[in-house]
């Protein structure tokens, strides 16, 4: 073996990771230095579990066939710690490949390094393993690199590889024990990439995209906000209040429905979602010329009405409480930044524009309408050519009548 490409290994993964370098460059690449160095690897997965809503953590592969894809993200394999009783679903493949593999079971005995060399008679101890040894491989290594018990977060308690070679006799001595001295500093490398991924997932996941980049970019002191022009949306769920007092149970999967119809067009029309308020979402569209905030926002209004009205199909037929959508619509000027307490602060939009969206969106309930827009936004270059007015009404708490309008079912 090549020993100064092996110590050039460990200093070119702690720069990999500080760089940032993607998950799977460092696997390839670690991968591939270590061939050229003189350890004989056939093939390497990794993973490492990771704090999101929908996945539990991610797989990297190296050596693999093409049709693998190099990163797989692997949904809940486990329930502990989390009310079952709740819409929480296992992922059944990842879940029976996890308690069949070698993982689970040094987990299970403590142990940090499991070795098989991989024959008829050994293939099928493991679930992963029959799959090894079709693809040739002779010898396989797992390695537990558990982090300290200040260093975990959530369920990312380790990091957990496979090494697997073709050599016939397998792997030496020798190559092992540079393979277990390069696993930390790969362990390392990957915890560090993944904190970062995981940081901006959740950031964006709860505060909104735009919000949780601007946070992590460094706009974090109380009190800077920066003024913008923007559409406000502010939509809520009909008869809301009634379904809690009917169907309790029923509340968090309704919403959980609902609000993926809504902020996912949201989201496909260019709009940020800044907050989530029991049944209420808050959003903003920004953009160089107002025309094209207006239109981008009126496109998401239409195919949120359109998601709302399938799926309240599904969900009949399902026998499940349905709803419909109230949708206000203003824009104007609002402050963009940091409001609170030294201890908590929240990244949010401020101003008459938002109270006014709120106050039109209250009003849909009255006029019954399922979205009501402000002058202001129909006086936008040409949106009233697809908007119809509904009258002028007086708004709690602004000064003048306003003239609201809806969208125009034959524009």
């Amino acid at each position: 073996m090549n020993e100064k490409l092996l110590r050039e290994l460990s200093a070119w993964l702690t720069q990999a990771g500080l760089a940032g370098t993607a998950e799977t460059d460092i696997v390839s690449g670690v991968c591939e230095r270590c061939v050229t160095a003189g350890i004989p690897l056939g093939r390497a997965h990794l993973f490492i579990d990771t704090l999101h809503p929908v996945h539990e953590g991610r797989l990297f592969r190296w050596g693999f066939g093409p049709n693998e894809p190099l990163v797989h993200e692997y949904g809940r394999t486990s329930l502990e710690g989390l009310d079952a009783s709740g819409p929480v679903s296992l992922d059944v493949q990842a879940t029976d490949s996890w308690r069949r593999g070698p993982f689970y079971n040094m987990l299970q005995t403590g142990a940090s390094r499991l070795r098989r060399r991989l024959n008829a008679d050994t293939k099928d101890e493991f679930s992963l393993l029959p799959d090894w040894f079709a693809a040739g491989m002779t010898d396989y290594v797992a390695i537990i690199t558990r982090f300290a018990a200040e260093g975990i977060i959530g369920e990312m308690d380790a990091v957990y590889s496979s090494w697997g070679t073709r050599v016939p006799d397998g792997f030496n001595d020798g190559q092992l024990a540079a393979l277990e001295g390069i696993v930390p500093y790969l362990a390392l490398a990957i915890k560090s990439v993944s904190l970062a991924r995981m940081t901006r997932t959740l950031m964006e996941t709860y505060l909104g995209r735009d919000a949780g980049q601007r946070v992590l970019s460094g706009r974090i002191v109380r009190g800077i906000a920066e003024r913008i022009d923007a559409v406000v949306w502010f939509s809520d769920l009909r008869g809301f209040t009634r379904i809690i007092d009917t169907a309790p149970e029923q509340v968090i999967p309704l919403l959980n429905d609902y609000s993926d119809v809504i902020v996912s067009a949201i989201h496909e029309h260019g709009g940020d979602v800044l907050k989530l308020i029991g049944d209420g979402t808050l959003a903003i569209f920004t953009a160089e010329d107002r025309m094209h905030a207006c239109n981008a926002a009126l496109s998401a209004a239409i195919a949120a009405r359109q998601g709302v009205a399938e799926l309240k199909k599904r969900r009949a037929a399902e026998d499940k409480p349905v709803t419909d959508m109230y949708l206000g619509l203003h824009v104007g000027k609002v402050f963009y930044g940091n409001v609170g307490s030294r201890e908590r602060l929240d990244f949010t939009v401020l101003g008459p524009a938002v109270n006014e969206a709120s106050r039109i969106a209250a009003m849909c309930r009255s006029v019954d309408q399922p979205v009501l827009i402000s002058a202001a936004f129909a006086d936008v270059a040409d949106m009233k050519r697809r908007l119809v007015s509904v009258g002028r009404y007086a708004l709690r708490g602004v000064s003048h009548p306003q003239e609201l309008f809806t969208i125009d079912p034959d524009s």
